[in-house]
């Protein structure tokens, strides 16, 4: 926790994980960002639902591995976010792949079921490269000015200065913690519950 951060600012503190990575690949159940997904036996690569073109797997975290804290939150099973990136077909643009519920991703959640299909994409150039996640470093997080303004907090300027110089919210890969948003608050909002 920092010091010295008036009462109403540290009451917002919340931890978060930074991952351990390693470049290492393997289709099992494993949490990591890019390679092969585990696929359920007899599973086709996901296509995505504009071009039909394998989508990357741009992160699969088994919830198994979560940090303890977070273990109970979820589940079970893994959680796999596929994305397109054809910039041929401009799928990104064409079905606002950066909004929540479109066309141009896949995020799913499977129970893995015995030995993955192994299965080569037809072009194998469209797979990242990828990054085991060996573990996660708590850390502690703090909103921006925007968000904790939003809570009914309002910083001062030094505040928000010494937050920001001190890399808060946290950038980068992260579990829980704050959002670091780049244009401002946008929480997406179920569609069945809204």
């Amino acid at each position: 926790m920092m010091r010295g951060l008036p009462t109403q600012i540290a009451s917002l503190r919340r931890s978060a994980w930074r991952p351990r990575v390693e470049e290492v690949e393997s289709a099992a159940a494993v949490s990591k960002f890019g390679g092969r997904p585990y696929l359920l036996p007899g599973e086709a690569w996901p296509t995505c639902q504009h071009c039909g073109q394998i989508m990357p797997l741009l992160l699969q975290l088994n919830f198994a591995e979560l940090p303890p804290a977070l273990r109970d939150e979820f589940g079970e099973g893994l959680l796999q976010l596929f994305y397109c990136v054809n910039a041929d077909a401009g799928c990104e643009d064409a079905c606002e792949a950066f909004s929540p519920f479109s066309e141009g991703k896949l995020t799913r959640i499977i129970t893995p079921d015995g030995e993955p299909a192994t299965l080569e994409p037809a072009d194998a150039a469209a797979i990242f490269p990828a990054r085991r996640i060996l573990g996660w470093d708590e850390c502690d997080d703090y909103p921006n000015w925007d968000e904790a303004s939003a809570l009914g907090v309002e910083y001062t300027e030094d505040d928000a200065r010494r937050l920001s110089d001190d890399g808060f919210p946290r950038p980068g890969d992260k579990l829980s913690g704050w959002p670091y948003w780049v244009q401002g608050i946008e929480y997406p909002r179920c569609r069945l519950c809204d």
